[in-house]
C-alpha cells in the first residue's frame, strides 16, 4: 500500500513538473531591458525634447530622468497605440521596438533628475494643503495619496513628480480635464482634474516642482 502511494506522489510530481515546463514554454519571460542599447537612440532622437539625461531643455516638456521604467514604458507603448495622443510622440515612437521602448525606459530612470525650483510661494504653500490634505469641499483626493508625500511615486503604479516643469505639469491636467488625455487608469486623473480649477493646478504644479 505505501509503495503504490509513493509511485501515486510521484507521478503526482511529474505530471506537476510537465505542466510547469509546458507553461514556461508557452509564456516566455519578458527579456530583460538593456540601458546601454538605448544610449544612441536617447541622443540622437529623444534629447533635442527630453536632454540626452532626460532632464528636460524646454518647460513645454516632460523630464524623464529617475521617473519610473514601468510608467516610462507604459506612455510609449500608449503613444504608439494612440490610446495618447500626441502627434509629435506618435511619430517619434512608430519606428520603436517594444524592446527600444523598454530600454529607453530602463536608460532614463537610471539617469539623476536635476532638482526644481519654484518661484511663488504663495503658491507653493496652497499647492502644499492641496497635494497633502486635498480638497474635500470639491471632493479632491489629496495627491499625496498616490504620488507620495516626497511626489516620487509608486513604482509600477503611479508617476514621480517632482521636479516636474510648472507649465508641463499644468498641462497635462487641463488635458485629463479636457479628456484630451484619456490614459490613466479607471478614469482617476480624469475626474481628479476635472474638480481642479485653473488656479488649484497651477498651485499644486508649482509645489510640485520644487519637491525634494
Amino acid at each position: 500500500m505505501k509503495y503504490l502511494t509513493a509511485i501515486a506522489v510521484i507521478g503526482g510530481m511529474l505530471l506537476a513538473a510537465t505542466a510547469m515546463a509546458a507553461e514556461t514554454k508557452e509564456a516566455p519571460a519578458t527579456p530583460k531591458a538593456d540601458p546601454a542599447k538605448a544610449q544612441a537612440i536617447a541622443s540622437g532622437v529623444c534629447s533635442a525634447c527630453h536632454g540626452v539625461d532626460g532632464n528636460s531643455p524646454l518647460p513645454a516638456n516632460p523630464s524623464l530622468a529617475g521617473q519610473h521604467p514601468e510608467y516610462i514604458y507604459k506612455q510609449l507603448l500608449n503613444f504608439k497605440s494612440g490610446e495618447r495622443k500626441n502627434p509629435v510622440m506618435s511619430a517619434m515612437v512608430a519606428p520603436l521596438s517594444q524592446d527600444d521602448m523598454r530600454n529607453l525606459a530602463a536608460y532614463y530612470s537610471s539617469q539623476k533628475p536635476r532638482q526644481g525650483a519654484a518661484q511663488d510661494a504663495k503658491l507653493v504653500a496652497a499647492g502644499q494643503k492641496l497635494y497633502r490634505g486635498g480638497d474635500a469641499a470639491t471632493g479632491v483626493a489629496a495627491c499625496a495619496g498616490c504620488h507620495s508625500p516626497d511626489g516620487s511615486g509608486i513604482p509600477a503604479q503611479y508617476p514621480r513628480l517632482k521636479g516636474q516643469s510648472v507649465e508641463y505639469t499644468v498641462a497635462q491636467l487641463k488635458a485629463f480635464r479636457a479628456g484630451e488625455r484619456a490614459n490613466d487608469s479607471a478614469m482617476m486623473m480624469r475626474t481628479i482634474a476635472g474638480h481642479l480649477t485653473d488656479k488649484q493646478m497651477d498651485a499644486v504644479a508649482e509645489y510640485v516642482s520644487a519637491l525634494k
